[in-house]
């Protein structure tokens, strides 16, 4: 911003008379009326754009943040101060609701997805929070009304001091690993950060029998959000089932940078731990983090759950998400959706029935990057990883593909604010590398 003050403004008035004096004097007060009004003028747009910025955080509706978008834009507000703006946020309401609530998300088709919300009585506006999502099980019986509570309780299992709790609901034609829910989920969450102060680098996903197999879909196929995951009593097979509503192809790249805490029992009639034993090895030989707990004699329930409740916390407490990793790999079969990790995305792919990869190391502005079966694919710079004063370089198995300076603009950090909603995680500029021109 430009700031004026008149005070700095000094006019030494000779010794004649005192009619000349005032005519001085009165010349003075217009040249310095007109100083002023043309500060305030020059404030105006850039003041407007911060309150926009302020609503932008706290638009309940897409359209109603679209219409911020252009109102930001037509302020004329710089990247630099835009990009301030939108890592303070906004200043959060302390008359908020608390306590146990049950909500209700609906989609643009009128879809409703109801989701129960706990609220620290407590809650202090001023202060991050973190947030779970736990997704309950028993995902295939038919829809049942909001009222009915057998899914309501889980929070009651997880419940901590200093934390807000999301329970979402899903049925047998709502599955969490089904595209409507991995819609649905992140949805709840951007709608939960206009009204809450959410530490988006601490929001974590449990899921116990079905929807610990939910947890693992996340993590394999959108796991930008997440801090860490924590399946319990689920298998990831099941996401290879067609019979369940899953089908998909399990990329055990796409599970770095997100820490597993896996519980399963011993006698689990569904899932004995014997079963994961594979996947286990997997993880292990990709080098996945993960912490891996078997019950002793366990069966499919968390009675468990109290006696490794310290275990589990101090295991969040060590994993915080980290919004801009340097070392960033993901693998796609489809480019309309689940194709984005962080501030990668695959946009082609080679041929569309096989897998591509995209391996990326960021060092300071150069990019080294080992991509399969990849046509085209955007990194996301942030200003917060990348220097824009200084040449960007892109090295794609072992060839140059780009070296010299990107611009930042004010419309790519809004078009990727308007998607994440995250403090932490904000791009100023796209590079787009294609690898068949």
């Amino acid at each position: 911003m430009v700031w004026f003050n008149h005070r700095r403004h000094f006019v030494i008035i000779s010794n004649r008379s005192n009619q000349h004096k005032l005519g001085y004097l009165a010349l003075i007060i217009c040249v310095l009326a007109g100083i002023e009004a043309g500060a305030q003028g020059q404030e105006s747009l850039p003041e407007l754009g911060e309150a926009a910025v302020t609503e932008f955080w706290r638009a309940d509706s897409a359209a109603a943040r679209a219409a911020l978008v252009d109102e930001i834009l037509a302020s004329q507000t710089g990247v630099e101060e835009l990009v301030a703006l939108f890592q303070a946020g906004p200043a959060y309401d302390a008359d908020v609701p608390t306590g146990e609530q049950l909500r209700q998300r609906i989609d643009a088709e009128g879809a409703e997805y109801p989701y129960m919300l706990y609220v620290p009585e407590d809650y202090d506006p001023n202060q991050p929070y973190p947030l779970e999502f736990v997704l309950h099980g028993g995902v295939g019986r038919p829809r049942a009304d909001a009222e009915e509570n057998f899914w309501q309780r889980s929070y009651e299992r997880v419940a901590q001091p200093g934390r807000i709790i999301v329970i979402p609901f899903a049925w047998s034609e709502a599955y969490w690993w089904q595209d409507s829910q991995s819609e649905n989920i992140p949805a709840i969450l951007n709608e939960l950060k206009a009204t809450y102060n959410v530490d988006e680098n601490r929001v974590t996903m449990t899921g116990i029998s079905d929807g610990g197999t939910g947890a693992y879909f996340f993590a394999f196929k959108q796991p930008t959000q997440w801090a860490a995951f924590l399946p319990y009593i689920g298998h990831p097979g099941v996401l290879r089932s067609q019979q369940s509503g899953g089908g998909y192809r399990l990329y055990f790249e796409n599970l770095m940078n997100k820490p597993l805490y896996i519980v399963n029992g011993e006698n689990d009639r569904l899932y004995p731990a014997a079963s994961l034993d594979s996947f286990i090895q997997i993880l292990q030989d990709v080098g996945v983090s993960y912490t891996w707990t078997v019950i002793e004699e366990g069966e499919h329930n968390t009675s468990w759950l109290p006696d490794y409740q310290a275990v589990i916390e101090e295991f969040k407490a060590d994993n915080p998400r980290d919004p801009l990793p340097a070392n960033i790999q993901w693998v796609a079969d489809r480019t309309d959706r689940y194709n984005r990790n962080h501030w990668i995305e695959i946009n082609e792919m080679t041929e569309a029935d096989r897998p591509s990869l995209l391996q990326v190391t960021r060092t300071g502005n150069q990019f080294e990057v080992d991509a399969r079966g990849v046509d085209r694919f955007t990194l996301l710079l942030s200003p917060h990883a990348v220097d824009f004063d200084l040449p960007l370089r892109v090295v794609v198995n072992g060839e140059s593909k780009f070296d010299g300076m990107v611009e930042q603009s004010e419309e790519t950090l809004l078009d990727y604010a308007t998607q994440d909603l995250d403090r932490t995680m904000l791009f100023t500029a796209k590079l787009n590398v294609s690898l068949v021109d």
